[in-house]
């Protein structure tokens, strides 16, 4: 999706393109060939589910047809990982591909080891403390907590007198690998009937796949995972440029 002269301008395949993406299960299937995919068109061309799918039913609520609506369904799934992977934007990485951005994202840092050494702000441990539970030896216990981002919010403390910047700030541990989209959840009124926009529910991916599943490629260097990614984007798009690949994947890690 680009903004042409201020117009917001999608891409995308004809309905009866023969490589037209028609299902959500398609959607997985093609995410766990290529290994991670943006959710929205960016520089570099191809790379995303956008180009692949048609025009006609973005945002129309169609379940069966509306790329929007099977991100719902595929995140729900857990097939394969949904959140803001791509320069802060959303996207899908398949369960083969998860640990080693987890390595290179989170530098080898769990997220406690990385607030001990100062490499996550106060804000996201508000967050990643509701998310998490403790042990008798206080170590981090991942726990399956559905809580809706909207009541997370307030959990959290923030909100108009309180802590600022909530959407941002749980963009960040999702950018370092530390939470996921889980599911969507509709809330219901008074009278039982639910509202339209859907409500995310974010989590550890270790509360979905399990710790040593997330973080099995820790027996590796993080710049070797982050050359990894971007040798399978350079093999997918051969004419890809570096800069444009570390815009989107993110910069080596520092040893």
């Amino acid at each position: 999706m680009a903004n042409e002269n201020g117009t917001w301008i999608m891409r995308g395949l004809a309905w009866d393109d023969p490589y037209r993406i028609r299902t959500w299960q398609e959607l997985v299937n093609w995410i766990n060939e290529v290994g991670f995919l943006p959710l929205f068109a960016n520089e570099i061309p191809g790379f995303s589910v956008e180009e692949h799918v048609s025009l006609d039913f973005w945002w129309t609520g169609d379940m069966e047809q509306d790329p929007w609506e099977w991100r719902e369904i595929i995140a729900a799934d857990h097939t394969v990982a949904y959140g803001k992977f791509f320069d802060k934007k959303a996207g899908f990485i398949s369960q083969e591909w998860l640990p080693y951005f987890v390595n290179f994202r989170r530098n080898g840092y769990d997220f406690d080891s990385a607030w001990e050494d100062g490499k996550v702000i106060r804000r996201e441990k508000l967050i990643m403390d509701i998310l998490t539970d403790t042990d008798a030896d206080g170590d981090i216990v991942w726990t399956d907590k559905q809580i809706l981002t909207t009541d997370l919010k307030k959990i959290a403390g923030f909100g108009k007198d309180g802590e600022k910047n909530f959407p941002g700030i749980t963009t960040e541990p999702m950018m370092k690998l530390y939470l996921v989209t889980a599911d969507f959840r509709r809330r219901k009124n008074k009278k039982g009937i639910e509202y339209v926009m859907a409500v995310s529910v974010l989590l550890p991916p270790e509360a979905v796949w399990g710790y040593e599943a997330v973080t099995s490629a820790y027996t590796e260097e993080p710049a070797q995972s982050w050359q990894r990614i971007c040798n399978r984007v350079k093999e997918i798009f051969p004419q890809t440029e570096d800069a444009a690949i570390i815009r989107m994947i993110g910069k080596c890690p520092e040893s």
